[in-house]
């Protein structure tokens, strides 16, 4: 019996055709059932970093409770965002999903709180960025399939895994400014050299819905989680976050005396619907206004289309910075996170300074490795951690492992 060929949906001009990708780095046979840009999104499902996501942290290291955000739920949140706003701009929305799905895989145990330290003792070496550390791990780490390292992704997945928040390089070939200091991390200048990714454009309206999406999704969650770990209290944000207060005075008119747990979901569902919504309505306005009738027209526009209004930016400006001050560095969360940054340093130390305490697959031929690949080696062991196994590390090489609670 024949297979069917895979449906199109249809999608707007400017949206990435799968039919038309620049393909893969090693040509592949097309599938029957699956357009190329779906194929990408269960390779991703399919990874070891993908699961591993499950048992890192999101905000919190190690919190007591079952209903905190780790990376993995996280994650799911972000594709779920980035999938609506594919849908209502005609994107494609494997390609969002895909990107939403593969965007924290390079992250390292502990939150960013793991990335800092990984950094630190990584600066003679190159450093440690976890978009590039993304792109490492589906183009290098991940071995499972026989013909190919990685997983072989599509041009549009690959360039929108790197540049989902915007160009690497100015026109002119310099670095843009959050890279000015260091350079482009070399893992993506490296893949750069086999496959050009085009770094000077900006990247797929799909990969600009998934990034945006990131934002909702940290907008939303990160309140959630800082009420629920009583971080700070509804009025708290409500007086310092006036669209946050508009909400929560809506609340309490339509459903006075409501229990905490079911006011805070009302929030933080107002919040999302309402990010959405604007970026829809944006997106949807500055399309109009550059028409492009092409997904290259997307990339060669010159600005970031898929976006929060300019009130909506004064507004996500305002929560981050209240999330800074009430959680990332609450009196609570700081001491744990200090005790998280020396665990990911003192990792860093031993098995650099002793390969063979890593196991075998991990610790091959370094022993006369030059420093920079051993210590790249050592950083891409330790990011794939989980915080219970970079733990469990610790305390089988260490005798003061501290208790992250």
């Amino acid at each position: 019996m024949a297979v069917a060929s895979y449906f199109y949906p249809p999608l707007a001009p400017y949206a990435s055709d799968a039919r038309l990708s620049r393909g893969r780095l090693v040509p592949e046979s097309a599938s029957p059932t699956r357009t190329e840009f779906h194929r990408d999104r269960d390779r991703i499902i399919h990874t070891t970093a993908f699961r591993r996501l499950k048992h890192k942290t999101q905000v919190f290291v190690a919190p007591e409770g079952d209903h905190y955000r780790t990376r993995l739920t996280h994650t799911i949140e972000v594709a779920q965002i980035a999938r609506s706003l594919a849908r209502a701009l005609g994107l494609d929305e494997d390609l969002a999903e895909t990107l939403a799905l593969a965007h924290d895989l390079g992250h390292t145990p502990f939150g960013h709180t793991g990335e800092d330290a990984l950094d630190e003792v990584m600066r003679n070496y190159g450093g440690f960025d976890h978009n590039a550390q993304s792109l490492r791990i589906v183009t290098r780490l991940e071995r499972r399939y026989a013909a190919f390292d990685g997983l072989n992704l599509c041009w549009e997945t690959l360039e929108g895994l790197v540049k989902h928040n915007g160009p690497l390089l100015k026109p002119d070939g310099s670095p843009v400014e959050r890279y000015a200091a260091r350079g482009i991390p070399v893992a993506i200048t490296e893949y750069d050299a086999l496959q050009p990714l085009d770094l000077a454009s900006h990247a797929s309206a799909e990969a600009q819905a998934a990034a945006i999406a990131d934002d909702i999704a940290y907008d939303a969650a990160d309140i959630d989680d800082g009420l629920r770990a009583g971080l700070f209290t509804l009025d708290d944000l409500g007086a310092a976050v006036p669209m946050a207060g508009a909400f929560l005075e809506e609340i309490r008119v339509l459903h006075p005396k409501l229990e905490p747990a079911r006011e805070i979901n009302e929030l933080t569902r107002r919040v999302i619907t309402r990010l959405v919504e604007d970026v829809i309505a944006e997106a949807q306005r500055a399309i109009v206004e550059i028409g492009p009738a092409t997904a290259d027209d997307i990339r060669r526009c010159g600005r970031t289309l898929v976006q929060f209004s300019e009130p909506i930016q004064a507004y996500d400006r305002g929560i981050k910075d209240f999330l800074f001050r009430n959680v990332y560095r609450h009196q609570r969360v700081v001491p744990i996170r200090q005790e998280a940054g020396n665990v990911v340093r003192d990792l860093f130390a031993a098995f650099y300074d002793h390969p063979v305490a890593m196991p075998p697959v991990w610790s091959a031929g370094l022993d006369e490795a030059e420093p920079a690949r051993r210590a790249r080696r050592v950083a891409d062991y330790i990011a794939g951690m989980t915080d219970h196994y970079a733990m469990d590390e610790h305390r089988r090489l260490f005798g003061d492992t501290p208790d992250l609670r």
